[in-house]
């Protein structure tokens, strides 16, 4: 996907990108690779595949409805090099987003990539999602929780839906079918009263499979969750 066809695909979806949204994303290639020669960010560099399997899948939930132009407070737990949520941001300004990974290079490449795109409303941290779940400061913050293909749903929940306020929804991006993943997570779902809300399968451009778990937070979180670093992958709910 060239960038020109990217601009395309988005202006089927009524999404006409201004010139300096156009910059914006070349820049955020420019960057990638870059600082990719330093530090692993992604595997995917070159340019048709990064405007693909990482621009125009970050930004499918906007483009399949899910997302609004609205000012809305959106986590993004684990997201490397700024996937799914800084496309969406570029796209959507007025979208609050707040990110936090384990890895404190992947925040710098971020701090530098938000100031090159002249982004505001973002805020990078560096740390564990189940140390900052228990912070007052960010439990039960935001409207939306997105993570793409971080972990499976029944440790994801645990990780996630501490952050959102009560009616907020999760938005768990997947390459693959999560079927079995929702069937497993049952449990840790109605622990963490959760729900799933919706369950969606769609094809990028190319034909490759794509998945999308919207999860609903009904009440609010029990204290005791999320547990200690490292727990909750060792013992799933």
């Amino acid at each position: 996907m060239t960038p020109e066809e990217f601009y395309q695909a988005l202006a089927k979806h009524q999404i006409n990108l201004s010139d300096r949204q156009k910059r914006q994303f070349a820049s955020y290639f420019k960057l990638l690779v870059e600082w990719n020669e330093k530090i692993n960010l992604t595997a995917i560099t070159e340019e048709k595949d990064v405007y693909l399997k990482h621009f125009y899948d970050s930004v499918a939930p906007i483009l399949e409805g899910f997302i609004k132009n609205k000012p809305l407070k959106l986590l993004d737990i684990g997201a490397g090099a700024g996937f799914p949520s800084l496309p969406m941001k570029i796209i959507y300004p007025q979208l609050e987003v707040t990110i936090i990974d384990s890895l404190n290079k992947r925040i710098k490449f971020l701090q530098v990539l938000a100031d090159e795109l002249e982004l505001t409303d973002v805020h990078f941290y560096h740390g564990r999602a189940e140390d900052f779940g228990q912070d007052k400061n960010f439990r039960a913050q935001f409207d939306l929780v997105t993570a793409r293909a971080v972990a499976r749903l029944q440790v994801l929940s645990e990780l996630t839906i501490p952050f959102l306020k009560v009616g907020g929804q999760l938005l768990a991006l997947k390459a693959s079918a999560a079927d079995e993943e929702i069937a497993a997570a049952q449990n840790a779902l109605k622990t963490l009263f959760s729900q799933v809300s919706g369950n969606y399968h769609y094809q990028l451009p190319n034909g490759d499979e794509r998945n999308l778990t919207l999860v609903t937070k009904k009440k609010e979180t029990p204290n005791k969750y999320p547990r200690r670093a490292g727990i909750p992958n060792k013992k799933p709910l």
